[in-house]
C-alpha cells in the first residue's frame, strides 16, 4: 500500500524538484504517492506534476484550515515555508512552520522533512543581527524536534539560479561583465542546483528514513569561491566576467529596502562564519555523499541552463 507524501510548494524551485524526483524514481514513486500543495492548481507546473500522477490540491502555507486537509490520511509530509523580507518575517513564517508542524502531529502523520537553515545570529555571536530569514528556520526546526514525530532536515545552500536573476553577471561598459558583492573574492558559497538537486536529498531521507532521522543535509554540490565562479560563468559563456568586490554603502543601494540589512549580512556572515558555520565543507561532503544520485556542479548547470549575456 502506498504511503501518501504532501509536498508544500509543490510549484516551487525545492517542493517541486521532490515532487518530481519521487514521480520519477523508481522505487519510491511505488511507496509514495504524492500530493502537491499549491496555491494555484491551475498553474502549468501544478498541471504537469498531475500528468506525471501527482495529486494536486489547493493550499496555502498561512491557512491553517487548508493545511489541515491537505495533511489529511498521509504519511510524510516536506514543509517549506514562504519567506518575505518584511518586519514581519521572523512571527509570520514561525506561525507557518510551527502551524504545519502541529497540523502534521494532530493528523497522525509518522515524519516530517523541514526545510531549514543555520542558526546564523547565534553562529555570529550576534555580530550580524539581520539574519532572521535563517534564524527563523532554525526556531522552527527546532520546535518540530520537540515533537512526537520523527523528522529530518534540508538545509539548501545558495542556489545556482541566482546566476540568471539577481546575482546575475552585468555589462560594465566595456566588453565585459561582472558579478558585484561585499565580501572577498576568495569568500566561498555553498552551490545548490535547486531544481534538480533537492529531491535527491530529500528523496535519501524517504528512502532510508530511520538512517536520517534527525539529521540535516546541508545540501549543496559542494563550495565555490566567487573567483571560481566567474571563471566557469567565463569558461560557460566566451564572455569575459570578473568579479567585483564592492563598499558596503554602494552594495547596499543596488538592494531592495526592505531586504538590504538581511542581504548584507547574510553575505557577510557567510564570509566570516561559513553558511553552515565552521564546519561548512565537512557538512557539504557528506550530504553530497550521502544524496540519492549525482549532484549536479556548476559546469553542468551552466550547460545546461546557459547564461545570455548581450
Amino acid at each position: 500500500m502506498t504511503k501518501i507524501l504532501v509536498v508544500f510548494g509543490a510549484t516551487g524551485q525545492q517542493g517541486g524538484s521532490v515532487a518530481n524526483y519521487v514521480l520519477n524514481d523508481p522505487e519510491l514513486s511505488k511507496q509514495f504517492q504524492v500530493r502537491a500543495v499549491t496555491r494555484d492548481p491551475s498553474k502549468p507546473a501544478a498541471q504537469a506534476l498531475q500528468k506525471d500522477g501527482a495529486e494536486v490540491v489547493k493550499g496555502d502555507i498561512d491557512d491553517k484550515e487548508s493545511i489541515k486537509q491537505a495533511l489529511h490520511g498521509a504519511h510524510t509530509v516536506f514543509i517549506v515555508t514562504n519567506t518575505v523580507y518584511d518586519d514581519q518575517l521572523r512571527p509570520r513564517e514561525f506561525a507557518q512552520g510551527k502551524t504545519a508542524a502541529d497540523a502534521a502531529v494532530a493528523a497522525g502523520l509518522q515524519y516530517i522533512i523541514f526545510s531549514t537553515l543555520s542558526n546564523a545570529g547565534k553562529i555570529s555571536g550576534g555580530k550580524y543581527k539581520h539574519l532572521d530569514h535563517f534564524d527563523v528556520k532554525y526556531d522552527i526546526e527546532q520546535y518540530i524536534r520537540s515533537l512526537p514525530i520523527k523528522s529530518a532536515f534540508f538545509a539548501p545552500g545558495s542556489f545556482m539560479q541566482n546566476f540568471k536573476s539577481n546575482m546575475s553577471p552585468r555589462p560594465v561598459g566595456d566588453g565585459t561583465y561582472a558579478i558585484s558583492n561585499i565580501v572577498t573574492p576568495e569568500t566561498r558559497l555553498p552551490l545548490i542546483e535547486t531544481v534538480s538537486d533537492s529531491g535527491k536529498y530529500v528523496g535519501a531521507i524517504l528512502a532510508e528514513p530511520d538512517k536520517y532521522e534527525g539529521k540535516i543535509f546541508s545540501a549543496a554540490t559542494r563550495l565555490y569561491s566567487y573567483e571560481e565562479i566567474v571563471q566557469a560563468i567565463s569558461k560557460a559563456t566566451g564572455k569575459t566576467v570578473k568579479y567585483n568586490q564592492l563598499p558596503v554603502s554602494v552594495f547596499r543601494g543596488f538592494l531592495p529596502p526592505g531586504a538590504a540589512d538581511t542581504l548584507t549580512d547574510m553575505f557577510l556572515y557567510a564570509q566570516d562564519f561559513g553558511y553552515y558555520g565552521p564546519q561548512t565543507e565537512e557538512l557539504v561532503e557528506w550530504s553530497a555523499q550521502n544524496a540519492r544520485g549525482k549532484v549536479t556542479t556548476l559546469d553542468e548547470y551552466l550547460v545546461k541552463n546557459p547564461i545570455q549575456l548581450q
